[in-house]
């Protein structure tokens, strides 16, 4: 009896313990909400088969961090499927999807990150003050790096030379990548652990530049490049690690939620995988793998890579037509119009970038390919139309990164081989102290012209190019409706005829950026069953005063639904 009572007492414990679990376990379903509801926005978005912004003032997104509603003028009554939504009051801030940047180099700004910063200085004899104090300030560093000077800027408009570094800086070697990443200026000491004299010729699609006496100056352009690159020591897998780490919190603070990073390396392509698989990618990631590595017919083999949670997408490959127009390394059809037996440099030879494109759409990838002047460009048209007729792939969306200066008669093409323009519209206001200069008056006509490529129906996805720019997609806005600089300068803007609208500049940062990775049914705007990627902003950059977009601060971004950065 004693046994059947202690039984019937533990019995009925158990039953109690199960009975409260369970009402602990359904008073905190109740408590979590089962989604989200963000009131009192002004929000803007483009949406898919419209050129129309939607407006909206709320939005809902539930527990999986997708979009379960948008509207105007919230009504609890009428919508009561919202009534337990953990509520946020926006307090009419301006809500956009989160910005992409549609051709940046994350590794290359973690890199800027820890290095000597050289932009925007305004002579030869400063940028190599502020080199000597880093290293000063840096002595542990074995090799002075650093990036961003640009001739243009300075009085005489000449390349620098290993002289003045060697004045101040001649027994560390220093390399100094130009603003555009087309160029190096390298001091004696690396010339000397290069082997570069006079005696080494320019590999083909690249330039060692000489002095009249054919000594070498310490500037090398384009492929002469790898002559140094080579001799650099490598960061640790922790030392990138860590500032890949900063440039991710940096992308955040500015409002980007997705980056085509243009360009990836073996190491990167391990470290996005191991990333995503582990869950800890912080910003949605398109990887355009890089041409030139050894492990490219391997990874074509493996096929197209695609997280569930669309943090990374790995389906295109980069590739070189060309230079830079800053280093008159951009080819042209004719010759500079400041350097007349200069017609700039073809980085991929027309046989092997045929190649290099039919192997890649055969193994059903996307195809981008870095092309600046109307040779260049020309060069990449007449490889997509070969391949096409031979084996097909038009519907691959395959792009031009960059479209900068293209021939009149091959902008229609464009649209004819269903060709993106991927552009970058800073480059416009950067280039303007110099693009005249470079081309003459003839050639701007097919320069930067964005509105032509919109007018015609071509897609234009736009990005920054980071670290070439800064990676502030608000000043790529600001270029893209304004043509000015920061000076609102000239008045009614460089070559104003190829302004886009704010409308048509959003699109490009969000939307049709989506649309080049295939990702326009998840990505790119607020509507319903798409991921809530958004930002909110201190100004409105859609309705308000143009002047001052590029000064927008990024107050919050969100990602999946969740909070990932805060001012």
């Amino acid at each position: 009896m004693t046994k059947i009572i202690k039984c019937s007492i533990l019995w009925v414990m158990l039953v109690t313990l199960s009975l409260s679990a369970q009402q602990l376990h359904a008073k905190t379903a109740q408590s979590t909400p089962q989604c989200t509801l963000i009131t009192k926005i002004t929000g803007y978005t483009p949406v898919v088969n419209s050129k129309k912004l939607k407006t909206f003032t709320w939005l809902a997104i539930n527990s999986k961090g997708k979009i379960m509603g948008t509207g105007s003028h919230y009504d609890a009554k009428k919508l009561p499927e919202f009534k337990r939504c953990q509520q946020k009051n926006a307090h009419n801030q301006v809500m956009l999807p989160g910005l992409t940047d549609a051709h940046g180099h994350v590794l290359g700004l973690a890199k800027e990150i820890s290095q000597v910063n050289l932009r925007g200085i305004e002579s030869e004899q400063q940028t190599v003050a502020t080199v000597a104090k880093f290293a000063k300030e840096n002595p542990q560093l074995n090799w002075i790096q650093g990036r961003g000077w640009n001739q243009v800027l300075w009085k005489e408009k000449v390349f620098p030379t290993k002289k003045s570094l060697d004045a101040m800086l001649k027994n560390i070697p220093v390399v100094l990548r130009r603003v555009d990443g087309h160029a190096i200026w390298v001091n004696s000491k690396v010339l000397d652990i290069a082997k570069i004299d006079r005696n080494t010729r320019s590999p083909k699609g690249g330039e060692i530049v000489k002095d009249k006496n054919g000594e070498p100056t310490g500037v090398l352009i384009d492929n002469a490049m790898a002559l140094v690159n080579q001799h650099i020591p490598k960061p640790t897998a922790e030392q990138n690690q860590y500032a890949l780490n900063k440039a991710f919190r940096l992308l955040l603070s500015l409002g980007i939620t997705g980056v085509h990073d243009a360009g990836v390396s073996e190491w990167m392509y391990d470290f996005y995988k191991s990333r995503a698989s582990s869950h800890t990618l912080p910003v949605r990631i398109y990887g355009m793998l890089s041409g030139d590595e050894k492990k490219l017919n391997q990874w074509l083999e493996d096929g197209i890579y695609k997280d569930a949670d669309d943090y990374l997408s790995i389906r295109s490959v980069k590739l070189y037509a060309d230079g830079a127009l800053g280093s008159r390394g951009a080819a042209l059809l004719k010759p500079y119009s400041d350097d007349p037996h200069n017609r700039g440099l073809i980085l991929t030879q027309p046989d092997e970038l045929f190649r290099l494109t039919k192997t890649i759409i055969s193994h059903g990838f996307q195809v981008n390919v870095h092309a600046i002047g109307d040779r260049g460009n020309r060069l990449v048209l007449d490889t997509y139309e070969k391949v096409f007729n031979l084996i097909g792939g038009q519907n691959l969306r395959n792009r031009i990164e960059h479209s900068q200066i293209v021939d009149l008669n091959d902008i229609p093409r464009f649209k004819q081989l269903n060709v993106i323009a991927s552009m970058q519209p800073t480059h416009a206001t950067s280039d303007m102290n110099m693009a005249a200069d470079r081309l003459g008056k003839k050639r701007l006509k097919g320069a930067y012209a964005w509105r032509k490529f919109l007018d015609q129906g071509t897609i234009v996805a736009s990005g920054s190019d980071f670290p070439v720019e800064y990676a502030n997609a608000f000043y790529g806005l600001f270029s893209a409706i304004t043509r000015q600089d920061h000076h609102n300068q000239p008045k009614n803007g460089w070559l104003p005829d190829e302004k886009m609208t704010p409308t048509e500049a959003l699109r490009s940062f969000t939307l049709d950026a989506a649309y080049a990775a295939f990702q326009e049914q998840d990505l790119g705007s607020l509507e319903i069953g798409k991921w809530a990627d958004f930002i909110l902003i201190d100004k409105d950059i859609i309705s308000g005063e143009a002047d001052a977009i590029w000064k927008t601060q990024v107050l919050e971004t969100w990602i999946a639904g969740k909070k990932v950065y805060q001012k």
